[in-house]
Formats: C-alpha cells, structure tokens, sequence
C-alpha cells in the first residue's frame, strides 16, 4: 500500500528521526484546492478529509486558472500564496538548482534521514551561509505531493518558538523539497533509545524540560491556532531538538483541521504510527483534540522509562509500552521501578510520580477522561522548573530521593514528605520512604489528586511569574 495505517509496524517508511516525512496520506484540502488542483497531488485527495491552513481563508485571484498545468503551476501558485489578511507567506522559494548547491550535490556526507517522505539532508545556502535541512520528496505517487502542499502551508502560517520554522521550499519541475531551520541535536528519539555506547542518557531535567517544550506546541495547535489544528503524528522522532535541548514539533504533512462550531470531531482515515495512536481513532477514524494527547502520554512515558512504544525484542507482555504500564499504575510500590535505569536512580520521587500520574491521565482509554493540553503544559511547567540536584555519588541513590532537590523559580523547597509523593493527607508518623498500594477502591484516586495538586502548583507559579513580570514592568517596580 502507499500509505501506512496505525496498525504498521516497524521503523522503516513510516518513521524518520530528523524531519520526518510520512509516504501516507496526508489529507486533501477545501482551502488548499486552489493550489492542489492544479497539481497532480490532488487528483487523489479523499473526500471529507479537507484541511486548509488556519487563516488562509482565500487564495490569490486566478489560482484556478492554472488547474491542469501541471507541477509548474503548483509552483507558481505556491510561489503567490497570501495569508487572511493579504500578506505574502514568508515560505521562500528556491530552485533545485540552489538546493543541490547548498547540498553539495546531495551527497552522502550531507545525509541525515530517511522516511517515507524522502532522504533529509544537510545544507547550506549560498549567500546567507545559513545552516539548514532540506527534506527531498520521494517522486513515487500523489500523496506526498499532498503531504508537501500541507506541510508549506501549516508551517507558513503557525508560527511559535515550538514549532520547527520552515525557510522555504522548491517546486522545480517534478522536484519538490522542503527547507527546515536545521536542529543540531536532532530527535528526541535519538537521546531515549538504542544509545552508543558512551553516549550518557538524558538527566531527569532535561527531560521535563523537553516534555513541557513538546507540550506547550500541541497548547499552541490546539488553542491559539485559528480553527485548531490536530498534529495526528505526535512522536518522539517527530520532536527535534535545538541548542540546550528546546523542543519543536516537525513534519505537518499529516495535520488536519479541528472541529469547529458544533461538531465533536473530524473524521478522516486513520494515519500515524503504531503505538502512538489513540484507541478510539484506531478503530472509528474519529479525530479529536484529544487523539493528540494521547499521543502525548505516549511520548512523556518514554521519556520516564526509557522505553519505545513498540518494542518488538521485549517480551510480548512488554512489547506495548501502554499496555506494559497501565497495571502498574495501580500499584504505588511499583512506579520508582518504571523509571528509566539510564538515569540511575537520578530523579526526585515525588517529580516521579506526578510525571506519571500526567501520562496515565493522558493514555485513558476514554477521550474524555483525558485532560486539556493546557493542564498538562500547566503541570509540566511546574515540573520543568523544579531544579534536581542529585547526590554526590558517595551517597546513596536508593529510591531517587529528592530530598536535596530544589524549586526554581517558584520560591520554596518541597517539604521532607515530597519524596513520598503524597499531598499532605498522611499523618507525620506516615511520612517515611516505604511506599503504600492502594485497594480498589481507591483505583485511579491517588493520581488523579497528583495531577490536580501539579495544575494547582503549576497555576501558583505562573501566577508568581506574572506577578513578579509586572513588578518589573511597572515604572515604580524595584530594579
């Protein structure tokens, strides 16, 4: 088949750790119909599956002109594409010519990737000596064409310091390729899983930082984009990274509008990668907002244990990074020994179980029981901004303590019984290390009160950072 379904396997077309390209189908377009008809992408576009970028509610006068030229009118249109309020869209046009100079040729030493999209290379362009990555369209079929007129269109008009900036694109002929600012310290996935040896894993801030950057692009899709956007391929080898690990979301060419007015979802053939997708999108096509932060908790658990999503050499009870884990979450005893052994026993406690109450409360089965992407950049950021400091290693690492751990910017340390993870409702003759499991009854209480103690802190502490920004700004501020 040309495209892949949630239910592929395996890390060959569907998956690409640098500026990933999938080879399925990304979706025609009701606002993109303009451009796409007059490229042969758009012969094939599924009915019901428009997706317009936000804000593009009109393309230029005479784009429809050009249906049946072929490439080169994709091209052009492309070339003259305006946002709502008449301005150009910033996308800069090249020539393979210049791409091919900029990559040496594409040759080998300059190649960093490979999906279904195509080969990702390393490059830089003549004149502005600008270091950049350039993503070569597989010339095999229609839908990656279709993936292309996307992915230039959502990344020219959603901008946010979490999302990879796209400096151009090429429409040459039959050529099509896509220029990316290019991220030095590539995917995430290459930090988590299969290492060098020698290669030292991610330290626990890292990782919280990494997870709140992610999390606080899906905010950005999902609440201030115009209508909403849902990413549908959120993932670890979609989120590179950049200069002291700041994450963004790349590859768009799966996107798709949100739901607007009073519509609950959009319904669309399942795409994604297995693994990520979330169950009730699996089985119906049906896709929310929500379908997202599954996807989410899938990659903020990886981050904690260290685990893939899908990991074929695991034992078949462990294959399923969801289904390996939910039980566990039940059982209070168990949750220090979910975390990554890359980190050593160099992580808070408390920090620990509070990451995990975010991913089981993102991995629900059901789509409303999960929470706003909102609340969990709230919880995150709060997390993100707590300061580990581990132990020297004369000391002990048992349990990951995070007695000597440290709060940031939010003004206080965490009393003696955080590492114990509770929110204060046992007695004083309670607050030791030993951990305690919960009856049935009491199933899924203790982390749903640990993600609402985070909101809450989380909330407290920007409030503090608004506050303490006005100060500053107020002209009788101190300083």
């Amino acid at each position: 088949m040309g495209c892949f379904s949630c239910f592929g396997s395996g890390r060959g077309k569907e998956d690409l750790g640098h500026y990933g390209g999938k080879g399925g189908n990304g979706g025609g377009a009701a606002g993109l119909a303009a451009a796409a008809a007059s490229s042969s992408a758009a012969a094939g576009a599924e009915a019901g599956a428009a997706v317009a970028p936000p804000r593009a509610e009109k393309f230029p006068a005479g784009a429809d002109k050009a249906r049946g030229k072929g490439n080169a009118g994709s091209k052009k249109e492309l070339a003259v594409l305006k946002d709502a309020n008449g301005n150009t869209i910033s996308a800069q046009t090249f020539t393979f010519r210049q791409l091919a100079a900029a990559t040496k040729n594409f040759r080998d030493e300059c190649f960093i990737g490979e999906g279904g999209f195509g080969r990702v290379y390393r490059g830089r362009l003549d004149g502005t000596g600008q270091v950049v990555a350039i993503k070569q369209l597989n010339r095999d079929g229609n839908q990656g064409n279709k993936e292309f007129l996307v992915e230039v269109l959502m990344l020219s008009l959603l901008h946010h310091q979490n999302l990879v900036n796209l400096v151009g694109y090429c429409a040459d002929g039959d050529q099509r390729l896509l220029v990316y600012e290019y991220m030095p310290l590539g995917s995430l996935e290459d930090h988590l899983h299969d290492l060098p040896p020698g290669k030292e894993a991610l330290d626990w801030n890292t990782r919280m930082k990494i997870a709140a950057g992610a999390a606080k692009g899906l905010e950005y899709l999902h609440d201030k984009a115009q209508p909403p956007v849902i990413y549908r391929d959120f993932k670890s080898s979609n989120i590179l990274l950049g200069h002291g690990f700041h994450a963004k979301l790349s590859d768009f060419g799966l996107a798709k509008l949100g739901p607007v007015g009073d519509k609950s979802h959009v319904s669309t053939r399942v795409m994604g990668t297995y693994g990520y997708c979330a169950p009730e999108y699996a089985m119906t096509g049906q896709l929310t907002v929500k379908s997202d932060v599954y996807s989410f908790g899938v990659v903020l658990l990886e981050l904690i244990t260290g685990r893939k999503a899908i990991d074929s050499t695991r034992p078949a009870a462990e294959q399923n990074l969801v289904s390996w884990a939910r039980p566990l979450f039940n059982d209070r005893r168990k949750l220090p020994k979910m975390a990554d052994p890359g980190l050593e026993g160099r992580f808070p406690s408390r920090g620990l179980y509070q990451a995990l109450a975010v991913a089981s409360m993102c991995i629900q089965s059901e789509a409303a029981s999960r929470p706003l992407i909102a609340d969990v950049v709230t919880a995150l950021s709060y997390l993100a901004n707590q300061i580990y400091e581990p132990s020297p290693p004369s000391t002990s690492k048992k349990g990951g303590s995070d007695q000597r751990s440290r709060v940031g910017d939010s003004g206080s340390a965490l009393s003696k019984s955080d590492d114990t993870g509770s929110s204060g409702h046992r007695s004083p003759k309670d607050q030791d290390d030993s951990p305690r499991e919960h009856g049935v009854v009491n199933k899924g209480l203790e982390r749903e009160r640990m993600v609402a103690e985070a909101k809450m802190w989380g909330q407290n502490w920007r409030e503090k950072q608004r506050a303490a920004q006005g100060s500053l700004d107020s002209p009788t501020g101190g300083g």
